[in-house]
């Protein structure tokens, strides 16, 4: 079954790298907020962004998690990941660092947002079960390749995962 995915990235930093991933064609992804689009959402406060985050998870079934070197710990990445979880969908995260951006920069790699949300019952971090991929490659067309590769089955994954827990 074809999986509709959100996509969760630091926007700033890691847009071109994301774009990337986004535009494999593997699996069906929500469409990115213009510059202009989120600076309207902003501008409503953080009902506005929550209510804009919980439409753009409407009818997925996965949250895909771009990492670069700056998402772990970001109030609405952490949101995101939070509202995935408990609307049972899949959830994954992928290190983006090595791919290229626009300037033909690698960046430094990220921590695990996964690290930085937690059950509210155990207060154990989403880590221990949520998987995140580093791509084994330094050279970013290997990594785009492993990527585009496996993204698909790391999704089936994900959606499985959360499908039993």
């Amino acid at each position: 079954m074809a999986q509709r995915v959100f996509y969760s990235f630091h926007y700033a930093p890691d847009n071109a790298r994301a774009s990337q991933v986004r535009n494999m064609g593997v699996v069906e992804g929500n469409r990115p907020a213009t510059d202009n689009d989120w600076e309207e959402v902003k501008k409503g406060g953080d009902p506005a962004i929550e209510r804009w985050i919980q439409a753009q998870l409407e009818g997925k079934s996965c949250c895909v998690v771009l990492i670069g070197r700056a998402t772990a710990g970001r109030k609405w990445i952490s949101y995101e990941i939070s509202e995935a979880w408990n609307q049972r969908k899949g959830v994954l995260g992928i290190h983006i660092h090595n791919l290229k951006d626009l300037g033909g920069n690698q960046s430094l790699k990220g921590s695990n947002p996964f690290d930085h949300v937690t059950f509210k019952a155990s207060g154990r971090a989403l880590s221990i079960i949520v998987r995140s991929y580093d791509p084994p490659y330094t050279d970013s067309r290997q990594v785009y390749a492993y990527i585009k590769n496996n993204f698909e089955d790391w999704i089936e994954e994900a959606v499985r995962l959360r499908s039993l827990s």
